[in-house]
Parts: C-alpha cells; structure tokens; sequence
C-alpha cells in the first residue's frame, strides 16, 4: 500500500487489513532536506516507535499478530 502514509497508525491500520507492505512515499522528503540523512533516520525512528506504540496498545506483539478484528470501524 501506498497512499500519502504519514503516521504510524496509518501503517498500522494498512497492515491489520491485509497489506503486505505498506510505502511512505514522500514522509522522508522535508526531513531529507532540514537535515539531510540524520533527518531522514530520526523521522523513521519515530515512525517505529508510533507503530510499536499502537501495536502495544491493541495488545500485539508482532506485525503478524495484528488483524481486522484490532481495529474499530466508525
């Protein structure tokens, strides 16, 4: 999947519905040019950290533990 991903909820979501992988596509673009490959690295430290966060808070321990049945539909 690759749609505009901006936040580790997003790739969390995308994942318990079945995505394989999921693209960030332009997430890393105004870290790469505020501070070159350390921006870069620090924006996906802290997409790591967001997906791990809400993966604790759904009770997953694993990417392959996450399901359909984690997530809430409004």
């Amino acid at each position: 999947m690759d749609g505009g991903v901006q936040r580790g909820t997003q790739v969390r979501k995308a994942l318990a519905l079945g995505a394989k992988a999921v693209g960030l596509g332009r997430y890393y673009l105004f870290p790469l040019g505020a501070a070159g490959q350390p921006g870069v690295e620090r924006a996906l430290d802290l997409m790591r950290i967001e997906i791990e966060r809400a993966m604790k808070l759904m009770g997953c321990r694993t990417v392959a533990e996450l399901q359909r049945r984690h997530l809430r539909f409004r």
